[in-house]
């Protein structure tokens, strides 16, 4: 009776089938290596994965990433509405003088366009300051070689030279500079020099005033530094009235300052 019970309360073994006991049977060293040893790699390789693959693109937002823009040769004001649509902030990491450039444009960029870049990146531009204005030397009373050496000096270029005359100031002594001393220009600029070529001179040239109205010849006389003299008229019906036919000195002939210039001018027979 007592075996009838305890045959009762005895359990039959139950048969393993599933794939990890057929694999790993209980009670072998194999499972025990199995379940405190290679299952725990698993499990920290899977925790691998799923944070590679799933959890660290959502936090760094993988997927999002675009070329950065060209923004070199455009205004920096222009592209700030660009940058912030685009969730980009930015730097300016210097500012350099360029003459070709207006003040803001930006010269160069960091990164490079075409470079892949995330929202909220910060772009680094170098901007311009635009032409270096500098100040034009006193070069008054100085000669040629010292006045070309100041404005070098001040980053300034030798333009033209024109001549002048004088009594009072030494042969070959800057007479003035135009744009004149102390004015602002921007640097490489070429400034102009008025010299002094010796003294004065006290003769001219006579001018071509035939066939000229009076009027436009007198002026001529004048500016040539002479005079008008006597004005004779003749009557001559192939010219207008008050046309100069005539002049006391041939043109071309070098003749003192001051000399008079006696004129034959046309006019009609009084009818």
């Amino acid at each position: 009776m007592n075996q009838i019970r305890a045959s009762r309360f005895q359990q039959t073994p139950r048969k393993q089938t599933g794939f990890l006991s057929k694999l790993l049977p209980h009670g072998t060293l194999q499972r025990k290596i199995g379940l405190y040893a290679i299952l725990p790699l698993v499990i920290i390789f899977l925790l691998i994965m799923i944070t590679d693959q799933i959890i660290m693109p959502l936090i760094t937002r993988h997927g999002s990433e675009f070329n950065l823009p060209d923004f070199i040769g455009q205004r920096l004001v222009e592209v700030q509405a660009s940058l912030t649509q685009l969730g980009l902030q930015y730097e300016i990491a210097s500012e350099e003088y360029s003459p070709g450039k207006e003040q803001g444009v930006i010269l160069n960029q960091f990164p490079v366009p075409t470079t892949k870049v995330k929202a909220g990146r910060v772009i680094k531009f170098v901007v311009s300051l635009g032409k270096k204005m500098v100040l034009i030397p006193d070069v008054a009373g100085k000669s040629v070689r010292q006045a070309m050496l100041d404005l070098e000096t001040a980053g300034l270029n030798l333009g033209k030279i024109d001549w002048a005359f004088s009594d009072t100031i030494p042969e070959k002594v800057v007479v003035f500079s135009y744009p004149e001393a102390g004015a602002e220009i921007p640097l490489g600029s070429s400034v102009n020099l008025m010299v002094n070529k010796g003294r004065a001179s006290n003769f001219t040239y006579m001018p071509k005033a035939i066939g000229l109205p009076l009027s436009e010849a007198t002026k001529l006389i004048l500016d040539k530094y002479l005079k008008v003299g006597v004005i004779t008229y003749r009557t001559d019906e192939n010219y207008l009235p008050e046309t100069v036919l005539e002049q006391s000195e041939p043109v071309g002939t070098e003749l003192d300052n001051g000399t008079e210039i006696d004129l034959v001018v046309s006019t009609i027979q009084p009818k």
